[in-house]
């Protein structure tokens, strides 16, 4: 009898709540064992924390002595691990790369690899609400996009496509990156630190990425991005003007914003208020809506133009996707209806 078992890879900002969350509701998803692998000796109160939540420690066979005499416990192989997986989620920056150096020798026992927001070209592009139709058991490789690409694909889809697939005429966004996680020492900026436009019409990633992500359902948008990163490391902010081929008023508007439960509204102007109601309420200190909205800067210039401000809880809504894109390879039947689990972490309003 085949068990089901999850293996991950990294235990950064996404690795380590993604290990935790889907240690914590194992039962709830239907999960026999989840496992993750550690490249280096570090963080050992982290890795010791994760393995008392239940999941299990694999490293590489050559390293295994020195993480036992680290006063970690490892209790398999990073090969053993693999080799046993149902899915494996690369929560790495190296996804792309093990997919051709690694995943390619695993095929044969695992039902799906899934890998983050950075790996572009890893597999088919996936957001949680937005191309959830489009995914088949032939999709072995799964792409999570980016927290903020996941951000502005809600907000397309909610308050624009809604309205007919050929309802954009076009959307321009301006995300204003945090500079670093709290979590991380390196690359925090002192001031504003302005993006170039790298990816040709699309601008930057984010627009790149949400297009090819609508592609996978037969639509061509026409977007673009602009990023800035900014020194907080509270949260990423995201600008948005959507200009719209039929009318519409901010009275439909709030009706669409209000019927889809991966959005959040919120009287809150500030990112760290948001950010601190995530810290307290949320798992792992994350809000796992895909947006926030202050509602108080939404706009229309005219009836066929929205502009507004909305705040993006990075991380937390890729947690959705990653764990939405594993259960549907394990538990295809009712994968729904086993990540209703997590309902309390998503809130009408912030």
């Amino acid at each position: 009898m085949s068990r089901n078992i999850i293996h991950l890879l990294g235990t950064g900002t996404i690795g380590e709540p993604l290990i935790g969350l889907l240690s914590h509701y194992q039962k709830e998803l239907g999960l026999d064992e989840v496992t993750f692998h550690k490249h280096s000796i570090s963080d050992r109160p982290k890795v010791k924390a994760l393995v008392n939540r239940g999941a299990k420690l694999a490293v590489d066979a050559e390293k295994m002595d020195a993480f036992k005499a680290a006063g970690m416990s490892p209790v398999l192989t990073h090969e053993q691990a693999l080799e046993q997986a149902s899915v494996v989620i690369d929560c790495s920056p190296k996804g792309l790369e093990m997919k051709e150096k690694i995943y390619k020798h695993y095929e044969h026992n695992t039902l799906g690899f899934i890998a983050q927001g950075s790996e572009f070209g890893f597999g088919k592009m996936y957001a949680r609400g937005i191309n959830d139709e489009v995914i088949t058991p032939a999709d072995k490789y799964i792409h999570v996009v980016s927290c903020n690409t996941h951000n502005l694909s809600c907000l397309l889809e909610t308050l624009v496509l809604a309205d007919g697939k050929d309802n954009l005429d076009e959307a321009s966004f301006v995300c204003m990156r945090r500079a670093n996680d709290i979590s991380q020492v390196k690359d925090f900026c002192p001031g504003p630190q302005v993006g170039a436009h790298k990816e040709g019409r699309f601008g930057t990633h984010h627009a790149r990425d949400a297009y090819h992500l609508f592609q996978t359902k037969g639509l061509n948008l026409n977007l673009f991005s602009s990023a800035v990163k900014l020194n907080t490391q509270y949260m990423h902010s995201l600008w948005f003007d959507l200009r719209m081929k039929r009318p519409t008023d901010l009275e439909a508007i709030m009706v669409k914003i209000k019927g889809n439960d991966r959005i959040a509204i919120t009287e809150k102007k500030d990112a760290n208020t948001v950010f601190s109601f995530g810290r307290d309420q949320g798992h792992f200190g994350r809000i796992l809506n895909q947006t926030v909205i202050p509602v108080s800067t939404l706009t229309m210039p005219n009836k066929h133009r929205l502009v507004g401000f909305c705040f993006t809880p990075q991380d937390g809504n890729s947690l959705l996707s990653s764990l939405a894109a594993a259960l549907r390879f394990i538990h295809p039947a009712d994968w729904e209806t086993r990540i209703q689990v997590l309902k309390p972490f998503f809130f009408d309003e912030v």
